[in-house]
């Protein structure tokens, strides 16, 4: 027995507001906002800390401060993915 169309939709809503509580009331304002998965504030914040503390590393030439540098410019990067959170695990599952 198919599922009618207003029993579908009231489930995406109800999934949709429990995820991400913010985007669905604006949306219901009628003024939208980014998903949370396009939300990037944190994800810059890390790259402009992590460059600055890459561009002092090689001025200064402290190795340990370019490591790190180029370690939080890697995490930066791995934030502006939006779908990072449905890809789960990188290995697969453990089989005996």
């Amino acid at each position: 027995m198919p599922v009618p169309d207003d029993r579908r939709l009231s489930e995406i809503e109800s999934r949709l507001r429990r995820e991400d509580p913010r985007f669905a009331q604006a949306f219901a304002d009628g003024r939208p906002c980014r998903p949370r998965e396009y939300r990037y504030r944190r994800a810059w914040l890390l790259l402009s800390a992590a460059l600055g503390a890459l561009a002092t590393g090689v001025v200064l030439g402290h190795g340990l401060l370019i490591a790190a540098g180029l370690v939080f410019a890697g995490v930066a990067g791995e934030l502006f993915d939006p779908h990072r959170r449905e890809r789960g695990r990188r290995s697969p599952p453990y089989e005996s």
